[in-house]
């Protein structure tokens, strides 16, 4: 059964990393996945809660920053090493068909994605708790986290299986975390905003 379901898995990411490509996804995908490139977006989110809420806002942020850690530590600290799989590059039956967008191979092993893990937790977390204000175009963010966690599979450093449970850890760590913080602390209320006489 489990013999079954990696052979599946090689062939899924066959297709994902060789045969549904473009030269689009091929210049953008390196830099979508990478963190860094949503730098500005976090700024925008944190600009906007602060602006919203306040200083009051700091335990949200606080919480957020717990959970990041969290799941980055449970992922790439506990999980990869115990389960110690090799990445696409490094398996030895399909290493040599594999496009490595990045142009390197890291040692690190595969399952599972921490990329996947971090970018559904951040995403469900914000949906969790921010849905009461920006009703249901929160979601797209789980359409986000979904792009970078296939940007993953594309560029050739990841399996389908190693993001897909890195997304439902992601998505139970997330809404583990929004569900305490809203039962124990609370969004703050939203700052009053003051007429100019």
């Amino acid at each position: 059964m489990l013999e079954t379901i990696i052979a599946l898995d090689k062939a899924l990411f066959l297709k994902i990393n060789t045969e549904w490509t473009s030269p689009f996804l091929d210049a953008i995908m390196p830099y979508w996945r990478e963190a860094k490139t949503w730098i500005f977006l976090y700024v925008l989110i944190v600009g906007w809660a602060v602006y919203k809420f306040g200083g009051r806002i700091w335990t949200w942020l606080l919480t957020i920053g717990l959970m990041m850690a969290i799941s980055d530590q449970i992922s790439s600290s506990l999980i990869k090493p115990w389960v110690a799989r090799p990445r696409p590059c490094n398996d030895p039956e399909i290493a040599h068909l594999v496009r490595s967008l990045l142009g390197y191979c890291r040692d690190s092993f595969s399952f599972m994605s921490s990329h996947a893990v971090n970018h559904f937790c951040i995403a469900t977390f914000l949906i969790v708790t921010l849905k009461p204000y920006g009703g249901k175009m929160v979601y797209i963010l789980w359409l986000w986290a979904f792009t970078i966690a296939y940007g993953q599979v594309y560029v050739g450093v990841h399996f389908p299986i190693d993001v897909t449970c890195g997304a439902i850890m992601g998505i139970l760590m997330g809404y583990l975390f929004a569900t305490l913080f809203l039962k124990k602390i609370g969004m703050p209320q939203v700052r009053k905003k003051t007429l100019a006489n």
